[in-house]
């Protein structure tokens, strides 16, 4: 199995709520980027998505190119929330390659539980791979990541 853990793209400055924030067309961009090299690299069966608007406009754009693909809001995948929980409740889902799009810290501290290493920040609109059989804290072995601009 693998997930692929996502960061939003760069949202606007702070003058909404943080949960209304929007991608700037830079965002836009970075979100295109990354979801043009997770569609051409994985065949991703199953995306799950913060509430926050950044997060479910990053992934429009991975739905653009990937439009048969199911969705769902994960309510707990929010800036602040818990990333023990969160990992729980994706452990119930039953995919083989799911797509994970959310937000700084909590985004480095699900990676860092998969691994079981030290949390490391993600860039905007990351794209970090990880295999395991199954989820559970400490199993998953990152084996590929994304970031818009760079080349590898």
């Amino acid at each position: 199995m693998k997930i692929i853990l996502m960061r939003h793209g760069q949202a606007e400055d702070e003058t909404r709520p943080d949960s209304a924030r929007q991608l700037t067309g830079f965002g836009h961009e970075q979100a295109k980027q990354t979801a043009k090299y997770i569609s051409s690299h994985y065949q991703p069966d199953y995306f799950l998505v913060s509430p926050y608007v950044r997060a479910q406009q990053t992934l429009a754009e991975l739905q653009v190119l990937m439009a048969n693909v199911p969705s769902h809001i994960q309510q707990n995948i929010t800036p602040s929330d818990d990333a023990r929980q969160a990992l729980a409740d994706i452990a119930h889902i039953e995919a083989e390659c799911l797509v994970v799009v959310c937000h700084m810290s909590i985004i480095a501290y699900i990676a860092a539980l998969l691994t079981g290493d030290y949390p490391e920040s993600f860039s905007l609109a990351e794209a970090r791979v990880f295999e395991m059989d199954f989820v559970m804290t400490g199993v998953a072995r990152e084996i590929a990541r994304f970031v818009p601009g760079q080349s590898y």
